[in-house]
């Protein structure tokens, strides 16, 4: 059946976030500046906080956010509901001395980064984008726009290719972005011109490659939503368009936006869901409203986390991949994931109250179980999990194409994910 206009709009608005979120770095910024615009005020972890009782508010450490609106009622022992996804993604990362070439071609030395679907990264126009550090203590955003391509070879030079498709992650990744020689150009320039800053002044960097490609509507009914990144933005998004808008109701819980970053190398940094960005904020909110440890663990026995990410929707082509019964497809609802073996967090009660918040805001849900012989990966479900003691569900909207440059989603999936999410936030 056809989306709904507003579940459109809602994709369009995605593609905005999308488009201005090339690396952990911007997501973390614009969510950030979305709720600032909304009200919320930005703290600083260096500053000391106001008392957070009735307050909406948002602090950025490095490239992860966390947002938080809290009841003007709220005690020491009020309980969090937390909304979890990752800002990071699947690509490339600039190296060390990163201007490189040969035979009249610029080229640009890159490390692979996390698990990305190498080929899908072909013959598309490229952006380098990340954070710059500079000699007088700044860090400022860059962003260069469309700049390399890593060009396949043509099929004349390779007739086997299409028996099988296999990439040298040192030399055949490293993408082209101009003509001459190497020794007299300076790709940091490119990214210092981009920032408005001199590159003599680059003290250090965290730079990414990502696609240009705007995210598109199209397929029968508008039922498909294709973009870069979507993993894990589209939950980010989600979350933060439901606390955006979510009004803490008094008697309510204290409803948390958590994007972390780093998730796709394993969530191990000060900014990952393995550090202690979250327990830190957490702790410091709980202290506000006058919690020591025990109150603030009487507050954890009641609250709740939503983890989350992507997961596969059963792809046509290869069925056998998937579980032959449990078998989610895009445009039927946001999934919940499930695994014995502790992968995602979801449990009995977990599903209960997933069911129950998806009921309460008139959605549809799936299930989602890896088959046997294909195990599934993790998310930070487990790892808030065992970092608080908090309940968590693993859940996400179903996608194909799973850390491709592109990556494709239901449009109504999208918005029914965010519409789940205020549910949740409301307790």
């Amino acid at each position: 059946m056809p989306v709904t206009p507003v579940a459109l709009a809602h994709a369009e608005d995605l593609a905005d976030f999308v488009a201005a979120s090339p690396s952990s770095y911007h997501a973390a910024a614009e969510v950030a500046r979305r709720l600032e615009d909304a009200g919320f005020t930005r703290l600083r972890e260096e500053d000391s906080w106001p008392a957070p009782a009735g307050g909406r508010y948002v602090i950025v450490r490095d490239g992860a956010a966390i947002a938080w609106t809290v009841p003007t009622d709220a005690t020491a022992t009020t309980p969090v509901q937390i909304f979890g996804a990752h800002t990071d993604s699947p690509g490339f990362k600039l190296k060390p001395q990163p201007t490189t070439g040969s035979r009249g071609w610029l080229q640009a030395a890159v490390e692979v980064y996390g698990g990305p679907l190498l080929n899908s990264w072909l013959d598309r126009e490229l952006r380098l984008a990340g954070r710059l550090a500079l000699a007088d203590g700044r860090v400022v955003l860059a962003d260069t726009g469309a700049l390399l391509r890593l060009p396949q070879l043509a099929i004349h030079l390779d007739r086997g290719v299409n028996n099988g498709l296999s990439l040298d992650k040192q030399v055949e990744t490293q993408p082209v972005w101009g003509l001459g020689d190497p020794s007299e150009a300076d790709i940091l320039a490119e990214l210092a011109s981009s920032a408005d800053v001199s590159a003599s002044d680059i003290r250090g960097y965290d730079v990414v490659v990502a696609d240009t490609a705007r995210g598109a509507v199209f397929g029968k009914d508008s039922a498909f939503f294709a973009s870069g990144r979507l993993d894990d933005l589209a939950s980010v998004h989600a979350g933060l368009v439901a606390l955006a808008t979510h009004d803490p109701a008094a008697g309510g819980p204290i409803a948390v936006l958590a994007a972390f970053d780093h998730e796709e190398l394993g969530s191990e940094s000060r900014s990952g869901a393995a550090g202690p960005f979250l327990e830190d904020v957490l702790e410091r909110l709980y202290a506000g409203l006058g919690a020591d440890g025990s109150a603030r663990r009487q507050a954890y026995a009641s609250s709740w986390c939503l983890s989350s990410d992507v997961g596969h929707s059963v792809h046509p082509n290869y069925a056998a991949k998937h579980d032959p019964v449990v078998q989610p497809v895009l445009g039927s609802g946001p999934i919940l994931k499930l695994n014995a073996n502790q992968r995602y967090a979801t449990d009995a009660v977990g599903t209960a109250s997933w069911r129950n918040w998806c009921h309460r805001a008139g959605v549809a849900t799936q299930e989602f179980v890896s088959n046997n012989s294909v195990p599934c990966g993790s998310t930070i479900g487990p790892i808030t999990a065992t970092r608080l003691g908090i309940r968590t569900v693993d859940v996400g909207i179903p996608i194909l194409s799973m850390h491709s440059a592109r990556e494709l989603a239901g449009v109504s999936d999208l918005h029914d994910l965010a519409r789940t999410a205020q549910s949740f936030f409301a307790g």
